[in-house]
């Protein structure tokens, strides 16, 4: 197999860290895009990236991190200027004649979403194919991840529960792990995969009683979910500080949550890399240790 040489965008985040480190282990070369240089990024290149400082809202940034590459993964922090973004790394890998992008959008992303940053993830998607690149669009549910964030963290710790506008929604949770081995996959054979659009999802589909369920036997304590209202969610969320842009998708989120917008279960992930996406508890066992206070509660 020759080595091939991939961009990875956003490459100190959950799954660009993952998809630089699955890619490596293909035996390909990786330029791996960061904001700056900090312990995250020397990690990537004693793995053995070639690291790059840049910026996704600088045009030159862009084209000097594409110069070169076989293909490219994208993903964009969920904050202002996702649009400018496409359209610079559109220009900038036609420019290299890049085989492949594997495109990181979201699960509610659509033309009439109340949320700002999923109708900006459906529109940065038509930008890419208006472009006329070679893309492959991803749409996953909610991470894993989102379980070691400090606020699940802090719920979890001092009050041994979830507390979510989430109703009886239900949905799959899937880990960054295993979305970076399907991108990485996807950009090594992407020829089957090219124009389409995936929706990401874990193995077994949950509401979030059975995910706080799930998250307690693992940790060997009570986690129980405990809903709340979109309107006590928005005064908690900014009582965090957290940007307005980032509160304003929570809450739009939580009503696509509670309409079965998040649902579904994997139905591609085994099929193209061979092995099925982690479960909560096979996730919570495999982050055990970054539940240091959980026992506690």
């Amino acid at each position: 197999m020759s080595a091939k040489k991939f961009l990875v965008t956003g490459a100190t985040g959950e799954t660009g860290r993952y998809t630089v480190k699955e890619l490596l282990e293909r035996g390909h070369d990786v330029r791996a895009l960061v904001r700056k240089e900090d312990e995250r990024a020397e990690r990537l290149r004693r793995a053995g990236a070639e690291v790059v400082v840049g910026d996704m809202l600088e045009h030159d940034d862009l084209i000097a991190a594409s110069e070169g590459v076989t293909g490219a993964y994208f993903c964009y922090p969920v904050r202002p200027g996702i649009i400018q973004a496409t359209a610079y790394l559109a220009d900038a890998l036609r420019r290299a004649g890049s085989q492949v992008l594997v495109n990181m959008s979201q699960i509610s992303a659509r033309d009439n979403s109340d949320s700002h940053a999923a109708r900006d993830h459906w529109i940065a998607e038509r930008i890419f194919d208006g472009a006329g690149l070679p893309v492959v669009h991803l749409r996953p549910t909610f991470f894993s991840q989102w379980f070691l964030y400090p606020h699940a963290q802090a719920s979890i710790r001092n009050g041994g529960m979830i507390d979510l506008p989430y109703g009886e929604g239900r949905h799959a949770p899937i880990a960054a792990e295993d979305q970076a081995r399907f991108i990485a996959a996807v950009l090594d054979n992407p020829a089957a995969h090219l124009g389409r659009t995936y929706t990401l999802h874990g193995p077994v589909e949950l509401d979030q009683e059975g995910i706080a369920a799930a998250i307690g036997e693992v940790l060997g304590i009570e986690v129980r979910y405990r809903p709340t209202t979109v309107a006590q969610y928005k005064q908690r969320l900014e009582a965090q500080d957290l940007p307005p842009f980032l509160v304003q998708h929570f809450c739009a989120i939580a009503i696509d949550y509670q309409n079965g917008i998040f649902s579904g279960s994997d139905q591609v992930i085994e099929q193209v890399t061979g092995a099925r996406p982690l479960t909560v508890k096979e996730f919570v066992e495999l982050h055990r240790s970054e539940f240091p206070a959980a026992a506690a509660v």
